[in-house]
């Protein structure tokens, strides 16, 4: 499962890269950065999550759920993903008859959100150097 889920992944990275541009030294540098960037975040709802969760210790599903604005199912979806990558961790509980969903950021979770901000940082700081001498 881990051959899998390691072709997967390098899948996914080979599929941020893209064709390079013929745009100079600072693209090239843009390119080689985005190979770094973690298919797992980059996705909206992900990218929603990981970051809600950094700003708040932990937050219920119907949290979430309406500060993305997306359904239960989208919602449920991406947490599982998120979860398998053990960048969040989710709580599952009752109160009274009714089922309470918690979900908490992870020291991994954290450092790989800090990772990717970092490489988006980069390529925006790329992209932009060019236009700079203008």
């Amino acid at each position: 499962m881990r051959a899998r889920q390691s072709a997967r992944r390098k899948r996914d990275e080979e599929s941020v890269r893209g064709p390079a541009p013929a745009l100079g030294a600072a693209a090239g540098a843009a390119r080689s950065r985005s190979i770094l960037l973690d298919r797992i975040i980059h996705d909206r709802i992900r990218l929603g999550i990981l970051s809600a969760l950094a700003v708040n210790e932990s937050l219920r599903f119907n949290e979430l759920r309406e500060m993305l604005e997306t359904s239960d199912g989208n919602l449920s979806v991406h947490a599982r993903k998120l979860e398998q990558a053990r960048y969040i961790a989710c709580r599952k509980s009752f109160e009274g008859r009714i089922p309470r969903t918690e979900f908490k950021l992870t020291d991994a979770g954290r450092k790989a959100l800090e990772a990717y901000l970092g490489h988006m940082e980069s390529l925006i700081l790329a992209t932009r150097a060019p236009s700079e001498g203008r």
